[in-house]
């Protein structure tokens, strides 16, 4: 057995799970050097909302961030997390736009692309793992885990192989919503072992109070590489703490081989900072709870906050076991989606619909709408034509994968912000976020000829997501 691989999440998924993503280069860069000390296999630190953030609340340009980090960690391969044919946005990009935006990623300074589909559609995935291979990066694949009927060990060992076919150099059991437990986690890791050659790490959230026992049979099941948090950024809905899954491995077949000394001093680094942001209630130390809410539920504790806060809205919030007993009747009716961003929410506001209208689909958002009619790929299981047609009515639905209804877009993007460009990678941030990216480029332009400094004052304060 060989040592186990931890890939650090602190600079990335860490402060997005109990911060809101909102940690700045400035308070990175002193301690970028002592972690790349360390020998971490990869360091989480790009991708996911960290893009979102720091344009619209950081006042951040995301490449200088990902240059930079690149540049104080030499030695250590940097990881992102990349939403397939979303990339970091909240639509599907045309092909161009994301071999674009692969190419400049690893031109920056990423060395490894996690890259993930809602639905488990392999052909939301294959151009990116293509563009990343293209690249000369590392493709890893993830698995969005989740619950539910169809979801036996053989869907995902039928996943996995697909995977492999397509060239990914790893997979990645993605639990994003805490739903793994220890002894199902262990039997996953065999099932997938037994049909795949490459190697396979285990992403889980502490949410639910399981997450270090989770790894422990993970690692004992076979798996390659584990993802953790350095201890003060770490439990809650963030990940098991980096030093304590060292320690535990340590002296065994597993050991890690990183230096529990060398990690204590970049604990006590992040120890000022997590006092800071709980003096200044950016972290919410209710957020360290654990909550086996999502156990109960089979939902993510996220969009259990969300419905609750769309019922209190609605003046309905003793309706909430209702929805929650609706929320399977309409994922089942929908294909059985996994239940993350977007379908999380997609899903869980069509149940508080059918709730409060006190008819099931007398009101039909236009997400449901697109989710059922295929602009999002094809959900795990086929969806009823007599349902699909009740919900999207004479529109055809889409059976193709969704990009190849889309025309190359980069040039359009590209008129579209021309006076902004300053750098090539612009024109990426602007597809993204076309709302945010013009007014972080304005900001910057303002910058740098010193006409008004007031907007970086005004987004560095804390915003709510």
């Amino acid at each position: 057995m060989a040592k186990i691989n931890i890939t650090e999440t602190v600079l990335r998924d860490a402060h997005q799970s109990l911060i809101a993503t909102r940690m700045s280069l400035d308070e990175m860069l002193p301690i970028l050097p002592l972690m790349d000390k360390v020998g971490f296999y990869s360091v989480e630190a790009w991708g996911g909302a960290t893009f979102d953030a720091c344009l619209r609340f950081l006042n951040e340009d995301p490449w200088e961030r990902l240059r930079t980090i690149k540049k104080n960690m030499p030695n250590t391969k940097i990881q992102m997390l990349f939403r397939g044919q979303n990339m970091l946005g909240y639509r599907h990009y045309a092909d161009d736009v994301l071999e674009y935006f692969v190419q400049k990623t690893v031109a920056n300074g990423i060395d490894i692309i996690r890259i993930f589909d809602a639905l488990n559609d392999i052909r939301n995935l294959k151009t990116a793992i293509k563009a990343a291979k293209k690249e000369g990066a590392h493709a890893q694949v993830a698995i969005s885990y989740t619950l539910g009927d169809v979801f036996t060990d053989e869907y995902y060992m039928n996943y996995a192989k697909q995977i492999e076919e397509e060239g990914a150099d790893s997979i990645c059991i993605k639990d994003m919503a805490a739903l793994l437990t220890p002894y199902a986690t262990e039997k996953l890791v065999r099932n997938l072992k037994s049909v795949v050659k490459i190697p396979i790490q285990l992403h889980t959230h502490y949410t639910s109070g399981l997450a270090s026992m989770c790894l422990m049979k993970g690692v004992e099941a076979g798996v390659d590489g584990v993802d953790t948090a350095m201890s003060p950024l770490a439990l809650g809905t963030s990940h098991a703490p980096t030093e304590s899954i060292v320690a535990a491995l340590q002296g065994t077949e597993y050991d890690t081989g990183l230096d529990l000394v060398l990690l204590n001093e970049i604990r006590d680094y992040f120890m000022k900072l997590r006092k800071k942001y709980i003096d200044s209630g950016l972290l919410d130390p209710s957020m360290l709870a654990v909550d086996t809410n999502a156990l109960i539920y089979q939902v993510p504790g996220g969009m259990l906050s969300n419905l609750l806060s769309q019922l209190k809205q609605a003046g309905q919030a003793d309706k909430l076991v209702e929805v929650l007993q609706e929320v399977p009747r309409v994922r089942k009716d929908s294909g059985y989606p996994p239940l993350v961003t977007p379908t999380s929410q997609i899903v869980g506001t069509q149940a508080v619909f059918n709730v409060i209208m006190g008819e099931r689909y007398k009101t039909v958002t236009k997400e449901f709408k697109g989710l059922v009619r295929g602009e999002y790929g094809r959900t795990p299981v086929p969806i009823d034509p007599e349902f699909r047609k009740k919900i999207i009515g004479n529109e055809e639905p889409i059976d193709c994968r969704p990009a190849d209804l889309l025309k190359p877009e980069l040039e359009k993007l590209r008129a579209e912000c021309a006076e902004w460009i300053e750098q090539e990678e612009d024109v990426l941030s602007y597809a993204q976020f076309p709302q945010v990216a013009p007014k972080f480029f304005e900001a910057r332009r303002n910058k740098k000829y010193g006409i008004d400094g007031k907007h970086s004052d005004a987004a560095n304060k804390v915003h709510p997501v």
